[in-house]
This record gives C-alpha cells, structure tokens and sequence, in this order.
C-alpha cells in the first residue's frame, strides 16, 4: 500500500485522491485553505450561498465516473439539474439569445432570434467542432500528451485537415459564420480557458460543441457541493483531508519525491506526491528552483501566457427580476477592445472600461434565506494581479470598478442596483492569495498561441515520484478538464 500526499484539496485533487484510495493507496490530502474546494469556492452570509467560482457543470459524466468507479453512483450521494436555457445573451444590439440547453433545439432558436439562416450557419459550424472533437478528445484530452501523439496525428493528414492547428478560434468560425453575432458569440467560449479568440487554436471550437452536446448542468445547492462529495466519499473509503495545512517544499532527498515539509515545519512522507497547486507555484517554489532536472519544465512555463482573471461581484438582492434566466451574458459594445486590455494589447493589460458582464443568477431555495431573495454571482474578465507589469488590484483607484459593472448592467437592460442588499467584491488579487495562483489567473495558463497546450506542463513530472493534477497541468482548466486529469493521474500511479 503506497503512501499518497495530495497538496490541494481543489476538484482535480479531491477526485484523484478518491481515485487513488480507492485503488488501495493510502491517501492524505493537505490544503492550506481552512475550506476544500481551491477555486471552486462558497461563500455563505446571512443565510446566502454563493458560489465563488465555476457556477456551471458540462459534460456531467465526467463527474459521474469519479463516483461510479469508487463506489455509490453519482445520483445516490448529489442530484444534477440539466438546464432548459443554457445562457441567455444580450447582444449590443440588444437582440435578445435564449439559447436552449438540447442541441436540437438550438438552430431553432438562432433563427428565432438572430433571423433565418442563423441556425444553419451554426449547424455547420457545430458539425466542423464534432469532427475536431472526434479526432482530439481521446489521444489529447484524455490521455497524457506527448511528443510522439503530436507526430502521430501529423502522419493523418485528415486530422491535421480537421483540426487546423494554424487557424485560430476567431479565423476558423469566420469560415462559417456570417452574422457578427455569432461570431461574437463563438469568442465568448475562448474566455472559458481565460484565452484571446484572435489567438486561441481552433480546436477549441470543441467547447461550444461540448456544452450544446451533452448539456448545461447545475447543482441545486450550488457547485460548491460537488466538493462536499468528493470529501465525503474520500473519507468513506478511508482517506484523510487536513485543511489549514500550508506545504513549504515538496521533498526529493531520495532523488524522487518522498513527502511534504508543512509551514510548522512537520514533515509528511509519502511514496507518491500529487501536486495540485499552480504549475508555477510547484517548480518555482515547492521544488527547488534550481535543480537541473525541471529546467525544460520551467522554460517552458515562462513561455506561456497566463490565462486571464476575474473581477467578481456577490449580490445579494430583494425581489431580483423574475424573468432572469440561471446564466446571462451581456456582450460588450466594442471585443475587441475587451481583449485587447485584458491581455496587454496597445499598452499592459488592464480592465476594460466597458466588459461584457456574466450572470449566474440560481433559481434555487437552498441558496437564499427567503422566496423573494436572489443570490447572484456577477463575473467580467479581467487582467491577473500584477503590480509590476500590469493592474495593482489592490490599488484605491480599482475601488470602485463594481459600481462601473453594475451602471454597464443597468445601460445594457438588467439594473438590480436599488435592489443590492449586500455586496461582496473578490478581485483577482483576492483570487491569488485565497488560491495562492499567481495573480490569480482562473486556468493557469491560457490556450493563447497554437503551441499553448504542448507547453502546459504534463502530468508525470520529471521528477520520479511527482504528478500534476488540476488547471494549469495537461489537460487544462475547467471542471471537465480537471476532472479529466485527475483521471489521467490515477491511470498513471496504477494500483497499489
């Protein structure tokens, strides 16, 4: 039985621990949050219960087959609700997008909305993303990443067809996609991986695909209980959580890792470690920065671009608008000029003076103190925390940029700003020191550039003994993602 020490307690550590342990390691995790749950946090005041991060599940049986493959299945331990409207958009033209949540219903509804052919330019766009999907999901996202998978999809010259990998995500829809709207719609899921359209690779057209294929899910008492559950059935098969456990080094002095030295200075052996912390934050700090032995590593991340933040608003409303669907993007005026400051284009990156703003606003009675009552989780991308080089979230000036997001609310048609009971504001400097991620970058690293995924670093990390798990690790962010890793890592360790 081998001794496993997660470092983490987010969903990609959380669901590799219960993997593992239930492979028959012995499995402990340490978090130095008082809370599990890294990114995928909750906040509860005065009886509302507000999701702090993801507010959206996709591919559900990615979650289903953590718990189906340790035990009780999915349904037994925590319900999932599939959405009849995956997202409402509100264009600047103020045309109005429900989009359905069943991919049949979608290019109906385009046409409904956006005019006649709309539906069929999305069809066929769609179609393109099933086909990239159907080449990539196994041998990339599924699997460990290799120099030998890239050069064994480039003897296919169907899938290098297929996949572009000279075209970017902006380019590629252009092909299909006439009406400005949906192209503006089609960037939208480049900020899912915190990435730039103009810069992000055509493959990930797979998201939208992902999201209208197998739907958009939630969970009624928010997200923040699939941690719960992941916890609750660590412990059930035997495993051990400690929070408030700050880890300082991971230890090689066998020339493997062998355990984790905490802040107080105790030590934790182990014959395998799992990181699931930062990539940045594990060879630039938890390791010795100076061994030889992941310097390819550390090359390599200084090559990547970070992904973007998020400037977040928690408001807890009277009497919110009935007519509010769970998920609403109000699409800024001018894109462009959106990315251009989140990512540093024409001058460092800075928040945009006019954001497209995202809802998540949860019809659900488990997470308000009373029926009149909305809890509501108001996100706009933006730059990480950097003070040197880019924006000082800190800084007095940035105070009052969640008044400027909820006056862009009110002029684009949704105004709740007599409504706002109590405010909670987490910026992207709040991010980095809950989450310790560098500046507070949502995914790690984002999918800019068409080399972005070779360059994230592999699950197996060159130090015997060490994997990765979670965001910044292959095979990216997002739940699906992480998820996915998380398996990828179990598959790797084996069976003790």
């Amino acid at each position: 039985m081998s001794r496993v020490v997660v470092v983490g307690a987010g969903v990609g550590g959380l669901a590799a621990a219960v993997r593992l342990q239930a492979r028959g390691h012995r499995v402990t995790v340490v978090e130095q949050a008082d809370e599990v749950g890294g990114k995928l946090g909750t906040l509860v005041r005065d009886g509302f219960v507000f999701d702090t991060g993801p507010s959206l599940l996709t591919l559900p049986h990615l979650l289903e087959d953590v718990f189906a493959d340790t035990g009780a299945p999915l349904a037994d331990v925590l319900p999932l609700e599939r959405l009849d409207v995956a997202c409402r958009y509100t264009f600047p033209d103020r045309t109005v997008l429900d989009l359905p949540g069943r991919l049949q219903e979608v290019p109906a509804a385009l046409d409904a909305a956006l005019g006649a052919g709309a539906g069929e330019q999305w069809a066929a766009f769609l179609d393109r993303a099933r086909r990239i999907w159907d080449v990539t999901h196994r041998p990339f996202l599924e699997s460990p990443v290799t120099l030998r998978d890239l050069l064994r999809l480039s003897r296919r010259v169907d899938h290098v067809g297929v996949v572009a990998p000279w075209r970017d995500l902006r380019s590629l829809g252009a092909r299909y996609l006439r009406d400005p709207r949906l192209r503006m719609l089609l960037d939208r899921y480049a900020t899912y991986s915190g990435s730039d359209p103009r810069r992000a690779p055509a493959a990930l057209a797979t998201v939208p695909y992902a999201e209208q294929a197998w739907g958009s899910w939630y969970v009624p008492g928010g997200l923040g209980r699939i941690a719960a559950a992941l916890v609750d059935r660590l412990l059930l098969l035997g495993g051990e959580v400690r929070t408030g456990a700050l880890v300082d080094e991971i230890t090689t002095g066998s020339g493997r890792a062998d355990g984790v030295r905490l802040a107080d200075g105790r030590r934790l052996p182990a014959d395998l470690v799992v990181a699931n912390a930062d990539a940045h934050q594990v060879y630039g700090h938890l390791l010795d920065p100076a061994a030889p032995r992941t310097r390819r590593v550390r090359t390599a991340l200084r090559r990547t671009v970070p992904s973007a933040s998020g400037h977040v608003q928690l408001l807890a409303l009277a009497d919110p608008p009935v007519d509010q669907p769970h998920h609403h993007v109000l699409f800024a005026e001018d894109y462009d000029s959106e990315f251009d400051a989140v990512f540093g284009h024409r001058g460092p990156p800075r928040p945009a003076e006019r954001p497209t703003v995202y809802v998540s606003a949860p019809h659900d009675p488990a997470v308000v103190p009373h029926p009149s009552a909305g809890a509501w989780f108001v996100l706009v991308t933006a730059p990480r925390h950097d003070p040197h080089r880019g924006t000082d979230w800190d800084a007095p000036a940035l105070s009052s940029y969640g008044d400027r997001v909820l006056d862009l609310m009110a002029e684009r048609g949704l105004d709740v700003r007599d409504r706002v009971r109590r405010r909670t504001t987490l910026t992207p400097a709040d991010l980095a020191r809950r989450t310790l991620t560098p500046g507070g970058s949502i995914y790690g690293t984002s999918s800019n550039g068409a080399r972005a995924a070779f360059l994230r670093p592999g699950n197996a990390s060159p130090v015997p003994g060490l994997y990765l798990v979670g965001g910044s690790a292959h095979p990216g962010g997002g739940l699906p993602l992480v998820l996915l890793s998380a398996r990828i890592v179990a598959d790797l360790v084996g069976t003790a």
